[in-house]
């Protein structure tokens, strides 16, 4: 596992688990959590999370730039314009150019809207800027976005924030087979078990957020969600076994008594 390592836009991570810095009670129970969790990158919503006003707690204080990789996101972005005016603040703020974009399409299910996504990546790309993308599963709308240059595929596996697990592992299985770029799962995980089945369905990375902001002991919670990425991982890695409807002993007839 130590030359296993998750390369995105050209920079090399040990970690396969992403972690958000939402929902927390405070910064300091946020700070605790991702370090627990063993994550190299963290996402940062550059219209809700406070890194200029130092007369407000700063996430720098808690969370290193150094150490922690920061991924500006564009959360509670509706349009394509909101969106590109935020990751270029973004830039201009701390000279970020590995973003995720956030472009929803509705307020209820904050389902993405991907007219408005693709629009806004081939734009972002043609700046400079190495996109990671949240999208929907479908396999055609994402290889759109690849092949407008999107640094990372990241299909939500149900509605953010809800908990549900991956609802369409059919569509996962396609975009696992078609994509060349990272493919990260996000949103909608909400145990250790949905981590575990993501990465043995071959994805390259997980992100997380509700499930360990909300979970009634969020440090336990990310302890588990960092571990079951990496068993995950190992369990794709090694290859399973292929299934089979009927019994197979575990000991030949040869040598029976």
């Amino acid at each position: 596992m130590k030359s296993d390592i998750l390369k995105i836009a050209n920079k090399k991570f040990k970690s396969r688990l992403i972690v958000g810095t939402g929902k927390y009670k405070n910064m300091k129970e946020c700070a605790k959590a991702i370090k627990i969790s063993g994550a190299e990158i963290v996402t940062v919503a550059v219209r809700r999370v406070n890194i200029l006003d130092k007369s407000r707690p700063l996430l720098m204080d808690y969370i290193d730039p150094k150490k922690i990789m920061y991924l500006p996101n564009t959360a509670g972005c509706f349009t394509s314009k909101d969106a590109l005016r935020t990751l270029r603040l973004a830039r201009e703020i701390g000279g970020w150019k590995i973003v995720k974009l956030e472009v929803l399409g509705d307020k209820k299910n904050l389902f993405p809207d991907m007219i408005e996504t693709l629009k806004s990546t081939e734009v972002l790309t043609k700046e400079g800027f190495k996109v990671m993308v949240y999208c929907n599963d479908d396999p055609l709308m994402c290889k759109r976005l690849e092949n407008s240059g999107a640094s990372a595929i990241m299909p939500l596996a149900a509605p953010i924030g809800s908990g549900l697990g991956i609802q369409n592992k059919i569509n996962i299985k396609i975009l696992r087979l078609q994509t060349k770029v990272p493919l990260i799962i996000d949103a909608g995980l909400g145990q250790a078990s949905d981590a575990v089945q993501a990465m043995e369905m071959g994805c390259d990375a997980v992100l997380i957020n509700t499930a360990i902001a909300k979970a009634k002991n969020p440090f336990q919670m990310a302890e588990s969600m960092k571990y079951a990425v990496i068993s995950g991982r190992k369990s794709f890695l090694s290859g399973r076994i292929m299934p089979n409807l009927f019994g197979s002993p575990s000991t030949t007839k040869i040598g029976l008594i």
